[in-house]
């Protein structure tokens, strides 16, 4: 009796012992999950902080307020407010005599150095603020034009004054000129409005996201019209009308496997065949969007089938039961029972795709285009090449706008996903 006891009481220690053993790789486990968890919310938050940093400042720009003589003799020599005409006009010259009188510059040295502190898109800027203001044609008034981004740049702190005059991109005279513009009040810190509605430009003060914000919008449209339909309907057939066999066995392997392959790949393929083989353009929205959807296609299919094997079978053999043929119960009853799952998958998949950089790259999205496009067969470049270009510019205002477009293109992103949370919440129904 004794030994039986002996040996029940080793029996439950062990058991003890095997107990607070499990429990301790338990806690372990906990520890290493909630440690994971720590550390990307680390990484994510460095992320954001580090292009938040960067990018909110991108947002704004220094703006000087000038007294321009609005002669509209030499503004429109052709007086029919054509662009000719004022492309023929002396624009420029009136922006440079405001400036001239406004900092009392004389001798050649001095006006030079006056005229760098200014955009060279002023005059630009000069001519949109008369169209809007015809009335106040052979008129002075005060016109509002963007600093060069070296200006710009001295000011935000980049430049300082204490390092020699060679190694600056601002010489003594801009110094002096700028700090007088800003001592008299004229030099404004505003937001941007050139970021918003201007389009491609070497000069960083006047670069903008608009033309590359429509041709994402262009590309994505026809991505979603080409690829949504044909992922919906190779789901529904794979998933419900398609013989169970080798060869749809191997249609479904290669299309998992498709959902894998690299990005660059599928636009190795836009080039080899509908650029060299059809003859499209090159850097237009509708070969952007084609490959987009062959890249997005693996995504959709897989998600539509997910959701339709999510819809109960009783439901398709209820109406099976009450006399409905096959495509009929799939397509009046379990295909809008499914669609929510299929749009969320549809619209993250377009999330991905919005992101990409690689396949545009290769199909010719990365040409400097200025113009908006205004259709899918105009050139055009997307938000993520726009961004892969200015990254490799110099100048530093770049680097600031940069980060603002990433800011943009994360806000895009996120809206969209929330457009597919919102969309599936509106649509699923509970079982």
């Amino acid at each position: 009796m004794t030994e039986k006891t002996a040996q029940q009481k080793q029996i439950e220690q062990r058991l003890q012992n095997s107990l607070k053993g499990r429990r301790a790789k338990e806690r372990r486990f906990v520890w290493f999950g909630r440690s994971a968890i720590a550390v990307a919310l680390i990484f994510l938050a460095t992320l954001f902080i580090s292009i938040g940093t960067k990018g909110i400042p991108g947002f704004f720009q220094h703006y000087v307020t000038l007294n321009v003589s609005l002669d509209a003799q030499r503004l429109d020599p052709l007086g029919d407010m054509s662009d000719q005409s004022f492309f023929d006009g002396e624009a420029k010259k009136l922006v440079y005599e405001a400036i001239y009188a406004e900092l009392e510059a004389s001798g050649r040295s001095k006006k030079k150095a006056a005229r760098q502190i200014l955009s060279n898109g002023s005059d630009v800027r000069l001519v949109s603020f008369v169209k809007n203001n015809i009335d106040k044609l052979d008129t002075v008034q005060p016109v509002k034009l963007a600093l060069d981004d070296d200006a710009d740049s001295y000011l935000r702190g980049f430049i300082s004054k204490d390092t020699p005059e060679k190694l600056r991109r601002v010489n003594d005279i801009q110094i002096e000129y700028i700090e007088a513009l800003q001592a008299k009040g004229l030099i404004s810190y505003e937001l941007s409005d050139y970021l918003f509605f201007g389009s491609a430009s070497r000069n960083a003060e006047m670069a903008g996201i608009k033309g590359a914000f429509f041709g994402s919008i262009y590309t994505l449209f026809i991505c979603f019209i080409i690829a949504f339909p044909l992922g919906v309907a190779t789901a529904v057939y794979l998933e419900v009308f398609a013989p169970k066999n080798k060869v749809t066995e191997i249609i479904e392997i290669n299309i998992n496997n498709l959902a894998a392959v690299p990005s660059v790949v599928f636009g190795i393929l836009g080039l080899a065949i509908f650029i060299n083989i059809f003859g499209l353009p090159r850097s237009i929205p509708l070969v952007g969007g084609i490959v987009l959807a062959l890249m997005t296609l693996p995504t959709i299919i897989i998600s539509s089938r997910a959701s339709i094997r999510a819809v109960p079978p009783s439901i398709k053999d209820g109406a099976l039961g009450v006399g409905a043929s096959e495509m009929q119960a799939t397509f009046h009853h379990v295909v809008p029972l499914a669609i929510p799952g299929m749009l969320t998958g549809a619209i993250i998949g377009m999330a991905q795709a919005l992101g990409e950089t690689a396949p545009l790259l290769m199909i010719g999205m990365v040409a400097f285009i200025v113009d908006i496009p205004n259709s899918v067969t105009d050139p055009g470049t997307v938000l993520p090449v726009q961004i892969f270009m200015w990254a490799d510019f110099a100048e530093r205002m770049f680097i600031q706008k940069t980060s603002s477009a990433i800011i943009i293109l994360l806000g895009f992103l996120i809206a969209m996903n929330g457009i597919a949370i919102l969309i599936r919440r509106k649509l699923e129904r509970r079982w």
